[in-house]
């Protein structure tokens, strides 16, 4: 590498027409840049207009933040603050899938295993949102976590962490998407035996359904991208009123238990050896249902003065939905009259057995169709911010045939490469259905194991950087100051814990049917990325460090 000019450390007044290239970010703490006949005190604005001319919805806060983080604005900044909210708060859905996807917590732990599950799990990984908001905040970046690992780890381990941060990070996003087209395909199929009651419904047909919600992604994020960012408000208006809607349904027409059974009324269906253990288990509901609140960090690079607007809607969108989650799942609770018969429905949702308590077939589909359109909204948000992700890691090379992932189109100014491999990789996942009914658990918990190492690797470096180096940490205009450490450190002890239990099969004994095979789905991409990074990743990926221009920008 050539000779860097001379040392000036975090003053602010660093400027470059060039990404520098680094070997860790002590080396950006160590370097001072300037242009030739170009004074210190009168550069600033003018070189980050020079990084990246100015553009309609790219704010001068925009351009420093690309600038100090060594990047060419790609993308159409299509999102406003309040969009940005929005756009959060719906992809994340919080009641939605919580509605959807309760089986789990229903057979372990029950009534009251799945409420108060979700009330701690609720409180627990606020911290982690914290943290994942300041980051945000820090450097707003379509990469997130893998990034963050690279600008904040320990030189020595910057490379490393910052791939294998990337490839899980990947995983997780990737099954997070097929989960929400696999969960949206089959509860069409569930409505068909509502209503065709002499319907058999076969794996391979859900699977077409998933293939089906597919291709609305596709269509919809690459022709339909614009037009999706303007009407996010009012799919939030639509998340709110149907919200309304279901839990006045439920509280006017549904038969109710006593508030005992609701709050004291655990049960263990997966024949585990206490409750406490079964409830520990079943708390994969809880928190499928919270995950996504990052999503916001994807797009940052298409969200207008992101480095404060996009950690207001990682944070308040989390808020906003879990509180609403809090009200949805007792009003839902209290309307389950048999936990039995809810799980025995021939549907194999517990929510459709409510519904069917409460009204006709006709009213189950009417309340279900709205649910879905929420749902399916959300997937399409949620395939936008994999496709994100993925062609962010491309990008710094960290995939296999990462220049045709990260291709940009320059028409469209998307990814386009990336949504279409992002759609092609949920239907290969989806086709696990068709040889395993416990294909959605399995899915669920390798999406939760995967998304919580990446959780864990990113606030263990940024919780490393604060301590050791304080004066390396970029400027966050959402801070959580001198509650940092103590936040860190909490999200950290929170997403070991997860981790452990999402391993854990529904019920025991354990069988090939019920085995979580989430275990193997971590290990084979695990190995695989470890397999990439010594045949090629530490050859070809440097992280997103080697070109970062400065360690902050004041």
């Amino acid at each position: 590498m050539a000779d860097a000019p001379e040392v000036a450390t975090g003053t602010g007044i660093e400027v470059s027409d060039k990404p520098a290239v680094h070997s860790s970010l002590s080396d950006v703490s160590k370097t001072k840049y300037s242009i030739d006949g170009v004074d210190d005190g009168e550069a600033g604005e003018d070189i980050y207009d020079q990084a990246n001319p100015s553009r309609p919805g790219f704010t001068k806060s925009d351009q420093k933040d690309m600038w100090r983080m060594g990047r060419v604005q790609e993308f159409k900044r299509n999102y406003r603050p309040l969009s940005a909210l929005s756009f959060a708060t719906v992809l994340t859905a919080v009641w939605e899938y919580l509605l959807m996807a309760n089986t789990q917590g229903l057979i372990d732990g029950g009534l009251a295993g799945l409420f108060w599950a979700y009330i701690w799990n609720f409180i627990g990984f606020s911290f982690v949102v914290l943290s994942l908001a300041e980051m945000a905040s820090m450097a707003p970046i379509s990469g997130g976590q893998y990034h963050w690992v690279s600008e904040f780890a320990p030189p020595k381990y910057q490379k490393f962490l910052s791939y294998i941060t990337g490839w899980m990070s990947t995983l997780s996003w990737q099954a997070g998407n097929a989960s929400g087209s696999f969960l949206t395909g089959t509860i069409v199929q569930a409505l068909l035996v509502v209503n065709y009651p002499d319907y058999n419904p076969t794996a391979w047909q859900g699977t077409l359904f998933v293939f089906a919600m597919v291709l609305v992604l596709f269509i919809v994020n690459i022709w339909g991208a614009p037009l999706w960012a303007l009407i996010q408000n009012g799919l939030m208006v639509l998340h709110i009123l149907f919200f309304l809607v279901v839990i006045i349904v439920l509280w006017v027409m549904a038969p109710h238990q006593s508030a005992k059974a609701v709050f004291t009324g655990f049960s263990n269906e997966g024949g585990w050896s206490s409750m406490g253990l079964s409830v520990m288990v079943g708390q994969i509901t809880a928190i499928y249902s919270l995950l996504g609140s990052d999503a916001t960090a994807h797009i940052a690079e298409e969200v207008r003065d992101a480095g404060r607007y996009v950690p207001i809607s990682i944070f308040w969108s989390y808020v906003a939905n879990g509180i609403m989650a809090i009200i949805f799942l007792i009003t839902y609770l209290f309307s389950i009259d048999s936990v039995d018969n809810a799980l025995a429905d021939p549907t194999g949702y517990p929510f459709i057995y409510v519904f069917r308590t409460a009204m006709s077939n006709q009213g189950v589909t009417a309340l279900t169709i709205i649910v879905l359109i929420i749902v399916i909204a959300a997937n399409i948000s949620w395939n936008a911010s994999t496709a994100r992700q993925t062609f962010a890691f491309a990008r710094d090379n960290g995939l296999p045939f990462s220049k045709w992932i990260s291709h940009v189109n320059t028409t469209k100014q998307l990814p386009v490469n990336s949504i279409v491999l992002t759609c092609i990789i949920t239907c290969l996942l989806s086709l696990i259905n068709i040889g395993s009914s416990t294909a959605f658990n399995a899915i669920i918990s390798v999406q939760v194991v995967a998304i919580m190492l990446t959780y864990c690797i990113s606030m263990c470096c940024v919780l490393y950087r604060r301590v050791a180096h304080p004066e390396l940490i970029p400027k966050a205009r959402w801070s959580l100051g001198r509650w940092g450490v103590p936040v860190n450190a909490t999200g950290i002890v929170y997403v070991t814990f997860i981790f452990f239990w999402s391993f854990w099969p529904n019920s025991i004994p354990v069988t090939a049917q019920n085995f979580n095979w989430s275990v193997v789905l971590f290990m084979g991409t695990l190995i695989i990325a470890l397999i990439m990074y010594v045949f090629q990743g530490r050859h070809v990926y440097k992280g997103p460090v080697t070109i970062i221009r400065a360690s902050r920008v004041d």
